[in-house]
């Protein structure tokens, strides 16, 4: 089942939900740009940018993203964005929203990039345990990094003067964006299988040399045999 028949809504119906987003988005960095502030505006600028990033991918590799998964991308950003508007501070469960859904898609690109890898060469295997357990990892060790990058980002505003890029609220919403970064991780290891295979199958693809058919056809054999794995599986 794609990601589009779980929503319940058809391809059209979900670009134009990312169509209104990315408006909603382009109408929040220039509402930034407009009031001067800085933070607002990088803020919905990247992700904005981010949105366009599937549509690059299938127009100059051969990794394509079913609407569905560019809906999912589309809206953890939306989120981000709008919660830099005060939402944070109004909702003190938004927060945990936006981090488990951003998470969500860190540990998406994880599980497609190690599936990718495992496709690729015949002389690496990752058991469903292993990658059980590396979302998980790979999820904490981004997240982290994130904010490591909050902290930097307030200190730095506190040195020249203005308002922090990222915003970071005290111990307590470290332990709490870490844990639900992890909710987001589970949710990528039980389902991401049954929404991920093709795009780590494009991605496998993208990165085996060899995948140009040659005489003998043994490089379209290796991938049969690779998608009856991943079927099994």
């Amino acid at each position: 089942m794609s990601l589009a028949e779980t929503l319940g809504l058809d391809d059209r119906r979900q670009k134009r939900v990312v169509g209104v987003l990315q408006v909603v988005l382009a109408g929040i960095t220039l509402y930034g740009v407009y009031r001067v502030n800085v933070g607002l505006a990088i803020n919905a600028a990247i992700p904005l940018g981010v949105t366009f990033l599937p549509a690059y991918l299938e127009r100059d590799t051969r990794i394509s993203m079913d609407p569905g998964l560019v809906l999912w991308m589309t809206a953890a950003v939306f989120l981000h964005a709008v919660g830099a508007l005060g939402v944070y501070q109004w909702m003190g469960w938004y927060d945990q929203v936006a981090h488990a859904l951003s998470a969500s898609v860190v540990a998406g690109v994880g599980y497609a990039t190690v599936r990718a890898f495992d496709r690729h060469s015949e002389a690496v295997s990752f058991p469903s345990e292993f990658v059980f357990a590396f979302l998980f990892v790979f999820v904490m060790a981004f997240g982290v990094l994130w904010e490591i990058m909050e902290f930097a980002t307030g200190l730095a505003s506190q040195v020249v003067g203005g308002e922090a890029v990222l915003a970071q609220y005290g111990i307590d919403d470290i332990i709490y964006d870490l844990a639900f970064n992890q909710v987001g991780a589970l949710v990528v290891a039980v389902w991401g299988h049954a929404h991920l295979s093709g795009v780590s199958r494009d991605l496998s693809r993208e990165m085996d040399d060899s995948g140009k058919t040659d005489d003998s056809g043994e490089a379209d054999d290796s991938e049969q045999a690779r998608d009856t794995r991943d079927t099994e599986e």
